[in-house]
């Protein structure tokens, strides 16, 4: 096993759903974030089918790991760990990146350390601001979860609140296919929102609710309602205007709770993660409400919000840093908690 370095090189696999990634670091300095997606081939049956999904990642993880170390001009045996997603995701996706990242580790005799995919997404700032440090707050808003989580440590953080039924990705999806949208759903959302107007009647997301839940089950049942109820009585309506009355509806709580969660906790910076905070009106409506309340923020740029391995790579810095590998026994998990008991 090699000696704790001060600035190790990491490489990171991702493979939790439908990309094959690989990535590396040098400290916080990103050298190389290579993706192969099989999402085209997914849009074709409307969602993720596992198995082709599996397939894709052992067809392409050498090839992608390879390009990476190339691409970083970086030879194997100068690589100081792996960081490998082992939860959450599709358990047959994360299988093969786990069993390619524990046979590179082995063999090279350096240390593995398996990720929580979610912890990535909170990482994935520590890229975008290398004087970054906790305490701050993040809104986590992906296709599976929707939290606003207060970092206390490099390696402790509370969940202040989060979805009690639908993850924010989650409804864009379903909306999208109400809107006879393709897959991936959120970005035909977006993009169709931009020529609508906010005058659907929408929800309120728990706005009076105290706390920091959220709630997407009644937003997403709303929309389908109003679309079928239009039809069914040859109403005319736009689906712009349902677009952009939805989004409005999903995101603009999320920006509030955010920052109302960085009052209370009385942090001075706010980051982002999750392929939903790519969502370029969620960008700005977090930017603006931080600005106006004197907070810091830190977005990651917009291919580190989706599913990457430089965000892995990331989170493996903190644990190598900390010295928590991982057992080359350590077995996939296709669902992880947010914060273990």
């Amino acid at each position: 096993m090699k000696r704790i370095n001060s600035c190790p090189l990491i490489l990171g696999i991702e493979s939790s759903c439908d990309e094959t990634a690989a990535a590396v670091i040098r400290g916080r300095e990103l050298l190389s974030d290579e993706i192969a997606s099989s999402a085209a081939t997914q849009a074709k049956f409307g969602g993720v089918v596992p198995e082709i999904a599996s397939r894709a990642h052992a067809e392409a993880v050498d090839e992608v790991v390879s390009r990476a170390l190339e691409n970083a001009r970086v030879k194997k045996e100068e690589l100081d760990a792996v960081a490998v997603t082992y939860g959450a995701g599709l358990l047959g996706a994360l299988l093969v990146g786990l069993s390619f990242a524990k046979a590179f580790s082995y063999g090279l005799g350096i240390p593995l350390i398996g990720v929580d995919h979610i912890r990535g997404h909170l990482a994935a700032a520590y890229l975008e601001d290398a004087s970054l440090e906790p305490p701050f707050v993040t809104l986590l808003a992906s296709g599976g979860h929707t939290a606003v989580l207060y970092t206390q440590t490099w390696d402790t953080f509370r969940v202040l609140g989060g979805t009690l039924d639908d993850a924010a990705g989650e409804a864009f999806d379903k909306v999208a296919r109400v809107l006879s949208l393709p897959y991936p759903g959120g970005p035909h959302v977006e993009a169709l929102a931009r020529t609508g107007k906010n005058v659907v009647p929408m929800p309120k997301m728990l706005k009076g609710h105290g706390g920091y839940d959220f709630s997407y089950s009644g937003l997403k049942t709303a929309v389908i309602n109003y679309v079928h109820t239009k039809q069914q009585k040859g109403e005319p309506w736009e689906p712009s205007d349902v677009a952009a009355s939805f989004q409005s509806a999903a995101l603009d709580i999320l920006v509030q709770k955010t920052v109302e969660g960085a009052r209370e906790t009385g942090v001075k910076t706010v980051t982002a993660g999750g392929g939903v905070v790519a969502n370029g009106y969620l960008r700005e409506k977090l930017t603006d409400a931080c600005r106006a309340a004197g907070l810091d923020l830190v977005l990651p740029v917009k291919k580190h919000c989706t599913d990457n391995a430089a965000m892995i790579a990331a989170e493996g810095l903190v644990q190598y840093r900390l010295g928590n590998f991982s057992p080359l026994s350590l077995n996939a998990e296709a669902s992880i908690p947010l914060v273990r008991k």
